[in-house]
């Protein structure tokens, strides 16, 4: 990608190197790397474009207190520059803050690996949601989450000495909070130096956003430009418009393997249903090749962001002799994480996001086309090892309409939790807060308006305590963590753990692709079916799991991924920790009702009813909605009052996750919500 629109503020290096290297304040980063790594490594890390660029990042961190960077697919900046502040021996630790814990997980495995020392020691580190290391490393990476939560303890993260946002074109919630956090506390650390890291960025923007400090002469952030080591990338459009990019993905992966051209594959699809069903797909390619004893043999995996992380690490791991990789992923693999071997990528064209309906207080999951810098990056993954290919399954007139970047997930999310967890770091006046694109008027409203009722915040906009204080360190949906910390009061606590913990995961089911196998799941999963809605099923499915062991073959018989299954005994143990800490004690009160009204504490602003047309309206805001198709009660008889957990955009607005209520519930557990919005008697 080229970067040429961005001017960097100092002389070209092949101009300056003399300049540089007498300048007192490089001087003291010249020295030998030989005290921290190999020749071998060392030649290997000196290979990379952004080695070239080690002197210039390091004087500009001396110079100025932010560094905002563009560096190329492929230039090594995630890995590199870590390293580089640590040779320089900055005093306090180096954090590295990424969008996703696969990308930092990995990261700081292949940091580990180029300093010789073992990952979660005293260099290099990682911490994610549910896993973190226990010593304080030079080098640590996390997830914008943890960072955050890091910042309700230490409010100016006083143990490091320089941040690295990476990945910011991504332009996640988490990260323009994170970046109107880091602005104030830029002014009251001088000393501390924030990177901006992205491969494709409006970097002019964030210049003036970092420039704009009270009583300051010169400016206090600049721009560095990087190129990268991308190698010559040849992109393929379809000549028509394809009707099922799953399909086409797929039939494009078996014509790559059929032509014998050596090399991996990697698929974009949008979210692991569609994953899992091009995975199923391909396997019975795979099956049908290795009983024709073809040499063109494949190997099958999936990667998606609620996929255990020792699944993940299968696709860094080399294909077996003889056999070619065909990994299918969601956009989880389109920044920061470089799988080796890739040549060839399938680009279907869309991503799933979510957008915010204030109406209905949900966040919708909507599969919309992706942006032309999601493109360019997904074609990025093939050209980071040596040259490759990049099909795409839409024409070339519809790729240049798509839209240049995505509109950052600030304007259009629900605004519930991030506004919690800045309360919770003392910022009372959200509309003063700095955010670099300011969401909509309406959406702070709608939080604001749900936190009161949820009883997060009292009248005057100020965190209840303990509640509201214990929901904001909880790495959970409010709605959740208002179920979980009410649970006490209904006797059910380990009950709604189990159900929380399920909703963690995208799917627990596996769904066959042939019509024989999808009556057969159908029948199955009946089995665990009740009257009181999909959360008592999953409640049942969870505890049937166990019962059986924790079996691979009771997940087989009963098409349930075992995988998911495991993710969600890992989440449990964890969010169980948490409510020990609150003295939460774990009971079960075998009586299904109590579990329903405990669920109508947290989601009672998604209450819906039987409307006499023959479709659910909300009970606030009277939006039409309809039963998701995986819903227990899809075509059967349809309850008259219910609470839903999401709604997925489709054809139609789908509720998803539904569970039967009684009407005076809602009057009962959440009078101000409704007594005074909808005048209920």
């Amino acid at each position: 990608m080229s970067t040429s629109a961005f001017k960097p503020r100092f002389v070209k290096p092949s101009d300056t190197s003399s300049f540089l290297d007498k300048d007192p304040a490089v001087e003291k980063t010249n020295f030998t790397y030989n005290k921290y790594i190999s020749q071998s490594i060392q030649t290997q890390r000196q290979r990379l474009p952004i080695f070239n660029n080690r002197n210039h990042i390091l004087y500009l961190l001396e110079k100025y207190q932010t560094l905002i960077l563009v560096g190329e697919t492929g230039s090594g900046k995630s890995t590199q520059i870590p390293q580089y502040l640590r040779e320089a021996e900055w005093p306090k630790q180096i954090v590295i803050c990424e969008p996703r814990r696969v990308a930092a997980i990995s990261l700081a495995n292949r940091v580990a690996d180029e300093t010789g020392s073992l990952v979660q020691g005293d260099v290099v580190g990682y911490a994610v949601r549910f896993d973190s290391c226990a010593c304080k490393p030079k080098i640590k990476f996390v997830t914008e989450g943890i960072l955050l939560r890091e910042m309700m303890s230490d409010p100016l993260l006083s143990s490091y000495s320089v941040i690295m946002i990476d990945e910011v074109h991504e332009r996640t919630l988490y990260t323009d909070i994170l970046l109107g956090l880091m602005k104030k506390i830029l002014r009251k650390r001088p000393e501390l130096r924030l990177i901006v890291a992205s491969a494709t960025m409006d970097a002019t923007a964030f210049q003036k956003y970092f420039n704009n400090f009270e009583n300051l002469k010169t400016p206090s952030s600049t721009i560095l430009s990087v190129e990268g080591r991308q190698f010559p990338v040849e992109i393929f459009y379809v000549a028509e418009p394809v009707p099922c990019y799953v399909q086409a993905s797929v039939e494009a992966a078996v014509n790559i393997n059929a032509s014998g051209t050596a090399g991996d594959v990697l698929i974009f699809l949008t979210g692991q249903e569609e994953v899992l069903k091009a995975v199923r797909i391909l396997g019975e390619h795979a099956n049908a090749i290795e009983n024709s004893k073809s040499k063109n043999k494949i190997t099958i995996l999936p990667m998606y962001g609620s996929l255990p992380y020792n699944q993940q690490l299968k696709v860094f791991q080399k294909a077996p002799e003889g056999y070619r990789k065909i990994i299918v992923a969601t956009n989880i693999a389109e920044t920061s994480v470089t799988i080796p071997g890739v040549v060839f990528i399938i680009d279907s064209g869309f991503v799933k996001i979510k957008w915010y309906n204030i109406e209905t207080h949900t966040d919708s999951l909507m599969v919309v086309p992706i942006s032309k810098s999601s493109a360019n990056q997904r074609a990025g993954r093939a050209g980071r090892m040596r040259s490759g290919k990049v099909y795409r399954l839409y024409t070339e007139e519809w790729a240049e309409k798509l839209p240049l970047n995505t509109p950052p997930e600030m304007v259009r999310s629900s605004l519930t939790y991030p506004i919690l967890q800045l309360k919770a770091m003392g910022v009372n006046n959200i509309l003063q807060f700095k955010f670099p694109s300011m969401p909509p008027m309406e959406n702070i409203k709608s939080a604001l308006e749900l936190l009161y009722a949820l009883n997060a915040i009292d009248i005057n906009c100020q965190l209840t305590r303990p509640l509201g204080f214990h929901m904001a360190e909880f790495a959970l949906n409010p709605l959740y963590s208002k179920m979980l910390l009410t649970s006490e009061e209904f006797s059910c606590s380990e009950e709604i753990l189990i159900i929380i913990s399920m909703l963690q995961v995208e799917t627990v089911f596996n769904k066959p692709t042939t019509g024989n196998g999808i009556i057969k799941a159908r029948i199955q999963k009946r089995l665990f079916e009740v009257k009181e809605g999909d959360l008592i099923t999953y409640l049942n499915i969870f505890n049937a799991f166990v019962q059986n062991d924790m079996s691979q073959g009771f997940c087989h018989k009963n098409f349930l991924s075992h995988s998911s299954m495991k993710r969600v005994m890992e989440i449990r143990r964890n969010l169980e920790k948490i409510l020990v800490n609150y003295n939460i004690p774990l009971t079960s009160c075998r009586n299904t009702e109590n579990v329903c009204k405990c669920i109508v504490t947290g989601l009672f602003p998604n209450g819906a009813y039987l409307h006499r047309s023959g479709v659910y309206k909300t009970v606030r805001g009277d939006i039409d909605l309809f039963v998701h198709p995986e819903s227990v009660f899809y075509n059967i008889e349809q309850p008259q009052w219910i609470v839903f957990g999401e709604v997925v955009h489709g054809i139609k607005l789908y509720m998803k996750d539904i569970t039967v209520i009684q009407r005076d519930w809602l009057l009962e557990l959440a009078p101000h919500f409704y007594y005074k919005t909808t005048g209920f008697e």
